[in-house]
């Protein structure tokens, strides 16, 4: 069996232009997600601080 032609490509002005960009500046760094709700609570202290350690953070 022959195989089937391939297909043409088409020229995309945008692909050019980022093409382009990548090679003069490199790729962009990658992205960080932002936190989620459930990440902001688990980083928080379970507990305030009592007015003993308040007054001892205070003091040195």
């Amino acid at each position: 069996m022959a195989q089937p032609k391939a297909k043409k490509q088409v020229f995309s002005v945008a692909k050019a232009v980022k093409a382009n960009a990548r090679e003069r500046l490199g790729s962009p760094p990658p992205s960080h997600p932002l936190p989620t709700l459930k990440d902001k609570i688990a980083s928080q202290p379970k507990h305030k601080e009592t007015l003993a350690q308040l007054l001892e953070d205070r003091d040195r």
